[in-house]
């Protein structure tokens, strides 16, 4: 599991001007994640940082509007609890946020992991014959997709065929929620977790093999769309 961890902030160990963040927020009722870069800050005071460029320049954004400041760092996932302190239009936009009085880090993964929800198709694969039609009709079976990451996912299943085991080859086939479904992706089990009345595998990606991403007729990277998915959704459960 990441390991989360509550520091009180030094300057010279998380700062660093050019430092790329995440401000995220709520704006007339909605809640909002922009990119922005650090350009300064004056120590247990206030931060200052280049205004969102999605931003309006004449969006209103009140003093004292809660926000969380979030950035990668050594590894790490950065976060704070914050509020907006005040904005500056000239010569140029900028925002100015509170100086931070704990921070949040958490040592991330190889692959940045996120929680799903999602259900799942598998099936068998003979990784001597990509072909579908050889393989006899139980071979395809539904389980939930519970968390997916760049390099695997885990699947919780209701009853597990006797021949899914560590070392089973698997095609999955699931939708990554506002980017597009996902066909022909192989996989490896790697491990089998029995409890609770049901089963969940570990499951690890194979890329190359024909794998596929469609969204209203876009084809993409499937490894870079997971990637993608798993560091938005991770992102936007950082500290709020």
């Amino acid at each position: 599991m990441n390991e989360l961890v509550e520091a009180t902030p030094s300057p010279a160990s998380f700062l660093s001007v050019g430092l790329a963040i995440k401000l995220s927020l709520t704006l007339d009722g909605q809640k909002v994640m922009y990119g922005s870069t650090l350009l300064g800050w004056k120590d247990h005071a206030w931060l200052v940082c280049e205004w969102p460029l999605p931003l309006s320049h004449d969006q209103r954004v009140e003093s004292g509007t809660p926000c969380t400041v979030s950035y990668l760092h050594d590894g790490k996932l950065v976060g704070y609890r914050s509020e907006i302190r005040d904005r500056v239009t000239s010569p140029v936009p900028l925002l100015f946020v509170a100086y931070p009085k704990t921070v949040e880090e958490m040592h991330l993964r190889k692959h940045l992991r996120a929680s799903a929800n999602e259900p799942i198709l598998l099936m068998q694969v003979d990784m001597t014959n990509v072909s579908p039609s050889v393989l006899p009709a139980n071979s395809c079976f539904g389980g939930l997709l519970k968390d997916l990451s760049g390099g695997g996912c885990s699947v919780t299943l209701v009853q597990r065929p006797a021949w899914v085991r560590s070392g089973s080859a698997l095609r999955l086939e699931f939708e990554l929620p506002g980017l597009g479904h996902i066909t022909n992706l192989t996989g490896v089990v790697k491990n089998v977790d029995v409890r609770h009345g049901s089963d969940t595998i570990g499951i690890e990606f194979r890329f190359g093999k024909m794998e596929y991403i469609e969204y209203r007729g876009w084809g993409g990277s499937v490894k870079n769309a997971i990637e993608q998915w798993a560091t938005q959704k991770t992102e936007g459960l950082s500290p709020r």
